[in-house]
């Protein structure tokens, strides 16, 4: 079982995914803020994150930026969860850091393939 650290600011988005990820068996840490993630990431240094990028303050961008270039936390995967579906968009969103790039709605299967993949 791993510990899964979920970043979105819409409640339904961080429950669907939260839902998914505990019936896979794992345990799930959330937040609706990306500057708390950033915190939560550092205290806690969970297996793998889930980051939305449209959120108020500091977007998820910002956050994986900020997450893989720590060295507390550099080793933690994170995977883009967003709404934002351009080239450019996915290509910057892994430029700052993140492993993978998955446009919502996301299935099951794909959060299941994603998390395997990495947590491997």
């Amino acid at each position: 079982m791993a510990r899964i650290l979920i970043i979105d600011d819409s409640p339904s988005q961080l429950y669907g995914m939260q839902k998914i990820v505990e019936k896979l068996g794992h345990e799930t840490l959330l937040t609706e803020d990306g500057k708390e993630g950033i915190q939560i990431a550092r205290e806690q240094l969970p297996d793998l994150i889930l980051m939305d990028v449209v959120m108020p303050d500091l977007n998820g961008f910002q956050a994986t930026r900020k997450i893989s270039k720590d060295e507390r936390t550099a080793h933690i995967p994170i995977i883009i969860v967003t709404t934002k579906k351009l080239e450019t968009d996915r290509v910057w969103g892994l430029r700052q850091g993140a492993k993978e790039y998955l446009v919502k709605p996301v299935t099951e299967k794909a959060l299941k393939d994603v998390l395997n993949n990495h947590l491997s």
